[in-house]
């Protein structure tokens, strides 16, 4: 169980760093609330999913192809600027006192899919972790305690996936609408700071 416990804490480890997710659920949770932006991680987990069953079948080096990392780099700064640009338009319409999800659950859902499974870091990321982890795994406990274990990591990517829903949701109910205004406009900044790099190094592999 100590082992179990350390694969989570894992999990929270891996989800925890501030970034582009992270940036749109706190976006999400105080322009929608608590489902949107929990809707927003579960799309990410989905491509952080995919990501492990390519590492578990070793199809992930086919995205190490230079042409595939340039595609994803360039396709990842689209979504960020987009998603970015799109956070700061709609900060200027927040009211707390507006209670309506004018944003469907699944446009929420893609956001975090794409987001996470169009960024190059990810794929770089879950292959340095997971593929140790992966080794370690067999080697210490055997193939069988392999699932066991990436669902424990996967236990704490949902439990952080909870908690930035919590955290953000509950930002919009007690915090008056100019701060959930800054706060929107810092979240589509920082998206829009997090394409210009995925812009950067996709225009760097280009030429």
């Amino acid at each position: 169980m100590t082992v179990f416990f350390s694969y989570i804490l894992l999990g929270l480890s891996l989800a925890a760093p501030i970034g582009p997710i992270n940036a749109a659920q706190l976006d999400h949770g105080i322009k929608h609330g608590f489902f949107h932006s929990w809707f927003v991680g579960l799309g990410a987990m989905l491509a952080d999913g995919l990501f492990m069953l390519l590492i578990f079948f070793g199809v992930v080096h086919f995205l190490e192809i230079p042409f595939m990392q340039t595609f994803l780099w360039l396709f990842g700064f689209f979504v960020l600027i987009y998603t970015g640009i799109e956070s700061l338009i709609h900060s200027a319409k927040i009211d707390t006192r507006n209670e309506r999800n004018n944003e469907p659950l699944i446009k929420s859902f893609l956001t975090g899919f794409f987001m996470s499974l169009l960024n190059p870091l990810s794929i770089l990321f879950w292959l340095g972790i997971y593929g140790s982890v992966l080794t370690t795994t067999v080697k210490q406990y055997g193939q069988e305690q392999l699932l066991l274990y990436s669902s424990a990591i996967f236990i704490g990517l949902f439990i952080w996936d909870i908690t930035m829903a919590g955290i953000s949701s509950t930002f919009k109910k007690y915090f008056a609408t100019k701060f959930l205004k800054l706060l929107s406009i810092i979240s589509g900044l920082s998206l829009i700071g997090f394409g210009i790099y995925f812009g950067y190094h996709g225009i760097k592999a280009l030429f």
